[in-house]
């Protein structure tokens, strides 16, 4: 689609629009300068047409701070970019002289600039935006971001000039999630998968802090990728930023298809890790274990990718059916091979057993490793069906379910996993009566 870009100087108010216009609170707001880093895409749609809008971070020229540089680098890669230019400025400040330099800047661009006075929320202020003029940009719209006040006439004016695109539907495709604790490599591995200085990227744990949605479209291979916040323990979690930042990770979570769960090799797995892995199987979520920076990893011997795995799966007991992987996000070692693996789990994920089929197998198991009789009891399953859930769901039907114990529940599971296509994919069985 078209895309439309936000952008200007810190603390102005975009993070506020652009949660207007894609009519969610997709972007974290808050009244500390320097809280959005990374490019933020969303769908925006008004009077029938629909585009993509780019929130981005503040830009502050010739800074030493490594953030505001990155940061700054990311406004000019959406410049570059857009069709169009939303450029916010704040009314109550006046125009500063970091308003004129990212002016010149934005001219020099050739595109189609609307410059947003934000914060024009009463008579006076409106009448005191006319200093902007002197920026020299002829489509000026006092607005107030908060309230939607003006937001209407500059979402009139955009949508003129915008270019005439073929939209895809981007709705149907496996969605894939990167999770994990914080400088584990997440950013790190997303850039190197799309090739590009997408998200932001340092050795300061906590860089990252929207969910950033990307699409990839390579080697015939299309997905949504999203770059999380990295987890930390809910004890060590000490500000409103970072608590919204989890918010959005956990989230991305429940909204993917497949998670991709990011460890530190010279870590190891740890209790946040497995806390994720649980919240992703008990969402019923595909699961793909990623050991990252393998490269970092000394003194290698024959059996050490081996043990590393048996620990893992230890750990992670008793559902260890996951695919297991070994990689290097900065030297791009076997990341492909990664996303190839989600991708097979997202089809698992959407593997569909005909009753038929499912009866014919199980039931013969069945009748050769019954259920242990319980009081005297013989326990009979009778029927099996997968149920049309969006978790991979099978019900068993049977006379006296309430017996049946949880050591053949998961006899049952490993026999299902055995005869049909489910590594990665946490299996859901409910026992009724016939």
């Amino acid at each position: 689609m078209s895309i439309v870009a936000i952008v200007g100087r810190p603390n102005v108010g975009k993070s506020t629009l652009f949660n207007r216009m894609v009519e969610d609170r997709k972007a974290i707001v808050d009244d500390v300068s320097g809280v959005t880093r990374d490019r933020h895409y969303g769908k925006c749609e008004w009077t029938g047409t629909e585009f993509t809008i780019v929130d981005t971070g503040g830009f502050v020229s010739d800074s030493k701070d490594i953030f505001e540089k990155n940061t700054s680098n990311q406004v000019l890669i959406a410049v570059k970019e857009a069709d169009a230019l939303i450029f916010m400025v704040d009314c109550t400040a006046g125009v500063t002289e970091e308003d004129k330099e990212f002016g010149r800047i934005l001219r020099k661009s050739s595109k189609p600039v609307f410059l947003a006075i934000n914060k024009t929320d009463n008579n006076q202020r409106i009448e005191n935006s006319s200093e902007f003029y002197e920026l020299g940009f002829e489509n000026i719209f006092p607005i107030a971001s908060i309230s939607g006040f003006g937001t209407g006439e500059l979402l009139d004016e955009i949508v003129k000039i915008l270019p005439e695109k073929t939209i895809e539907d981007l709705t149907v495709l496996p969605k894939i999630a990167i999770v994990g604790r914080p400088n584990v490599g997440k950013s790190s591995l997303c850039n190197a998968l799309l090739g590009e200085e997408r998200n932001i990227v340092t050795d300061i744990p906590g860089t990252t802090r929207d969910s950033i949605n990307s699409y990839y479209n390579y080697y015939g291979k299309q997905f949504i990728l999203t770059d999380t916040a990295g987890i930390r323990k809910k004890g060590k979690v000490n500000e409103d930023i970072e608590f919204y930042s989890v918010m959005r990770s956990i989230k991305a979570i429940e909204d993917s298809d497949v998670i991709l769960l990011l460890i530190d090799a010279k870590d190891g797995i740890e209790s946040q890790d497995i806390n994720l892995f649980r919240l992703a199987q008990k969402n019923g979520k595909g699961i793909v274990i990623v050991v990252n920076k393998w490269d970092l990893v000394e003194d290698k011997e024959t059996n050490t990718l081996k043990n590393y795995q048996e620990k893992i799966k230890h750990k992670i007991a008793p559902f260890t059916d996951v695919p297991i992987l070994f990689i290097s996000a900065l030297s791009k070692q076997r990341i492909f091979k990664a996303m190839e693996t989600a991708l097979e789990v997202f089809k698992n994920l959407s593997n569909k057993i005909k009753t038929s089929n499912l009866n014919e197998v199980m039931l013969q198991i069945i009748e050769n490793t019954p259920p242990p009789a319980v009081k005297g009891k013989y326990i009979k399953i009778k029927y099996i069906t997968q149920l049309p859930t969006k978790k991979v769901s099978f019900a068993f039907f049977c006379n006296l379910p309430q017996y049946i114990p949880e050591s053949y529940k998961r006899f049952l599971e490993n026999r299902l996993r055995e005869k049909f296509s489910f590594s990665g994919i946490p299996l859901f069985l409910y026992f009724r009566k016939k």
